[in-house]
């Protein structure tokens, strides 16, 4: 079973991929969206689905420090919804909380990374951060 990890942005989704047995994230890519236009890179994530033969979606959940939801919460919540509506697959959630900051940090410490190349792949290994930390707690899609 493969589960697909997302880190849905405004203008960016990361996406990640779990191994066939459900160990390890890989990342995949990043597909350009634009929320405010409502192109939300759907029919690249179906190829993407299709692709990885993805069976679930786990997509990161931005929640303030305090534990409360804000709007970028909202956005993950209603692109769950979307992706559940057109590709039949459960999602499930994982707190995203410093997973972006993680992700830039392993750029700077271990990669030695650019700041121009560091934007163009922090999305993605944020989704790898998601997809890795939901493997590690829960081992399996529970929705």
């Amino acid at each position: 079973m493969r589960i697909l990890g997302l880190d849905v942005g405004s203008r960016t989704v990361g996406v990640a991929v779990s191994d066939p047995m459900g160990w390890t994230a890989q990342g995949v890519e990043i597909i350009r969206i634009n929320e405010d236009e409502e192109q939300f890179g759907l029919d690249r994530l179906g190829e993407i689905i299709k692709e990885k033969q993805a069976n679930g979606v786990v997509l990161g959940l931005p929640k303030n420090m305090n534990n409360s939801e804000g709007p970028r919460a909202k956005a993950a919540r209603d692109y769950a919804k979307m992706v559940t509506e057109k590709f039949n697959l459960p999602t499930d959630f994982q707190d995203e909380r410093l997973t972006t900051v993680q992700a830039e940090r392993m750029l700077i410490e271990e990669a030695d990374v650019s700041r121009k190349k560091r934007k163009q792949v922090i999305d993605k290994i944020a989704a790898e951060f998601i997809l890795q930390n939901y493997l590690d707690a829960n081992g399996k899609l529970t929705k």
